[in-house]
């Protein structure tokens, strides 16, 4: 893959993360302005960092499972065209989602 090709794609992310950035900055601007009691903001912003612990757990197994995905492809020799390729690393991050639902569920 060229380097030109992951422009796109970069910017892309970057202009996604900006909008989002910005919106949710100016729900929480609202939400101050709407003269909101202080349970609901602070109730709103712990459960929005819940949230972020929760999806930092998601997205940490689907990864660790996924580097162990490109293990096993390195250790059976597999080519990167190899359908068994592809298996192996989409079976790995659908158990990194099945593990954290898993994970979720028994916290709650």
């Amino acid at each position: 893959m060229q380097l030109e090709s992951l422009i796109p794609i970069v910017l892309f992310i970057c202009i996604t993360a900006a909008v989002k950035f910005i919106m949710d900055g100016r729900v929480r601007q609202r939400l101050a302005q709407s003269g909101a009691s202080e349970d609901l903001v602070r109730t709103m912003l712990a459960a929005d960092e819940q949230n972020r612990k929760v999806s930092s757990l998601k997205w940490g197994l689907v990864l660790l499972l996924v580097g162990i995905a490109f293990g096993i492809i390195d250790v059976t020799n597999l080519n990167a065209d190899d359908p068994a390729t592809f298996g192996i690393v989409i079976a790995a991050a659908g158990l990194g989602m099945l593990g954290f639902h898993a994970l979720a569920n028994r916290k709650v």
